[in-house]
């Protein structure tokens, strides 16, 4: 009790200081704080920009800058011709995106791809994610009404489950819509989740809420000899099963339609998969769900859990911030910490909660836990 009343007096002298113009100005001219104080207004200034980097990236990726400039570097005139831009406007973005390490002077006068725009390159689900980004930032124009719940947020009308809406009431052109977006990023959270947790003893995976079979593809490739199944709505499942016929896996895969709210999950499988589930599910759902998902395991049958987290006690950019207002925008679902999820999974009935570390947690984070061997 003492350390935190010496703790809040603290942060009370500290927020003061701070906020006294004259104090800021002394602490960027006073050389030990000289160096942390301009840091911090930087910081402070990127925050308030923040949304012209964001726009400066998507006029880059629309433009497809990067792809242009993948084979090398091109002049100013050359490039301004290539993406439709007078000079002095395409001169604009290129010196904006440069700022951003997205592209580099090239010393000629000309511009090349930068380490960030090479980044994204290697990671093609970015760009569709940018692409995405046009809803959610319309959703965050008047944030306020977003937390009031006095908006009608395009990304709640976008991810069409939303609402508990019946699995037959979902349009193959919505289907495709959001299938199509999932699986372009899914391969950067297949690769963090496996590189976090071993699939060795597995021997059949139960996928729910699958999509069109990035990760099932993604975990059948790393393990010789595993089976799986995708379980998603019908119309997804549609997709699902064409796209596994279509990389070769139709033999060691098998498909399944149905809504997890209203459907029994398929038997059979020893490790059940939600990759990218629950955080957009209400408490209510996730409970019922993981009630589901302990069920359907055998005994000793394991779960793997991998999706954007809360940070709790130490908030997270991407876990509280992005995601926190993301799925505030899709109108149901919250991120939550390591510790809820165990908290949740313990009430369902599961023991051995663990928690993954994954190498860039800002795609993802990963619990795995157990059913016990005997009830």
């Amino acid at each position: 009790m003492a350390f935190r009343r010496l703790r809040a007096g603290w942060r009370a002298f500290r927020n003061a200081r701070v906020a006294d113009p004259a104090f800021q100005d002394w602490a960027a001219s006073f050389p030990p704080t000289r160096a942390f104080a301009r840091a911090e207004a930087a910081n402070l200034y990127d925050i308030v920009s923040g949304f012209v980097y964001s726009q400066t990236l998507l006029a880059c990726v629309e433009l497809d800058v990067f792809r242009i400039l993948a084979p090398g570097p091109l002049a100013l005139d050359d490039l301004s011709e290539r993406i439709g831009l007078a000079p002095e406007r395409a001169e604009r973005l290129a010196q904006a995106a440069a700022s951003l390490r997205l592209l580099v002077r090239d010393g000629q006068g000309g511009y090349a791809l930068g380490p960030l725009g090479a980044a994204l390159l290697g990671a093609p689900g970015l760009s569709e994610m940018v692409r995405h980004h046009a809803l959610f930032y319309r959703d965050l124009a008047d944030p306020v009404a977003l937390l009031r719940d006095a908006a009608d947020p395009e990304l709640q009308r976008f991810w069409a489950y939303v609402g508990g809406r019946q699995s037959d009431d979902l349009p193959p052109e919505v289907a495709a819509s959001y299938s199509r977006l999932m699986t372009s990023s899914q391969a950067m959270v297949a690769a963090e989740t496996l590189s976090a947790v071993s699939l060795k003893g597995v021997r059949r995976l139960l996928d729910v809420g699958g999509g069109e079979g990035a990760f099932l593809e993604a975990a059948l490739r790393r393990v010789p000899g595993l089976t799986g199944t995708v379980f998603d709505l019908p119309a997804v499942a549609t997709r699902a099963e064409a796209r596994l016929s279509a990389v070769g896996l139709a033999a060691r895969t098998t498909v399944a339609g149905g809504s997890f709210r209203t459907d029994a999950l398929p038997q059979g499988a020893d490790m059940i998969s939600l990759i990218r589930v629950l955080y957009d599910h209400d408490d209510a759902d996730v409970a019922d769900l993981l009630s589901r998902v302990h069920a359907a395991l055998p005994a000793g049958g394991r779960l793997l859990l991998s999706e954007p987290m809360s940070g709790g006690d130490r908030p997270s950019r991407s876990g509280d911030a992005y995601f926190g207002f993301y799925t505030l925008a899709m109108s149901t679902g919250r991120p939550r910490s390591v510790a809820r999820h165990s908290e949740t999974l313990r009430a369902a009935g599961f023991i051995a909660v663990t928690s993954h570390p994954t190498r860039q947690r800002f795609v993802t984070s990963v619990v795995t836990a157990r059913k016990p061997e005997k009830s």
